[in-house]
């Protein structure tokens, strides 16, 4: 499956869609979820074109993947998650529900949230 240069994701990184950022770095972008589904949720993006977690890890460079993972460390430190806990979640394709075309891991936190 290509890559579509018109979900939504692909329009906030072009900034023809406007999003609350949190934190970016050269390769990555965090902002606030638009239909929270924890006091804190958080979605974390790569800047490149990248469908799926398998497609991320297939084609980004070992500088992306790095840069990607660090920057959610960095939520999780700034968000003082490490005692009290956080759930990261990443759907990948049809049989996964995966919305948007685009990686995205989603940082949720501040309440217990269940089990899985």
């Amino acid at each position: 499956m290509p890559y579509d240069n018109n979900n939504i994701f692909a329009k906030i990184l072009e900034k023809s869609l406007f999003t609350e950022i949190i934190q970016e770095n050269e390769f990555t972008i965090a902002f606030k979820d638009i239909a929270p589904q924890a006091p804190i949720h958080i979605l974390i993006i790569p800047k490149g074109k990248y469908i799926k977690y398998d497609d991320f890890l297939d084609k980004a460079s070992q500088k992306e993947v790095y840069s990607f993972f660090m920057l959610i460390n960095q939520l999780v430190k700034d968000y003082n998650l490490e005692d009290s806990g956080y759930r990261l979640i990443t759907n990948a394709g049809k049989n996964a529900n995966q919305e948007v075309p685009h990686l995205h891991f989603h940082l949720l936190a501040g309440q217990n949230l269940g089990k899985m």
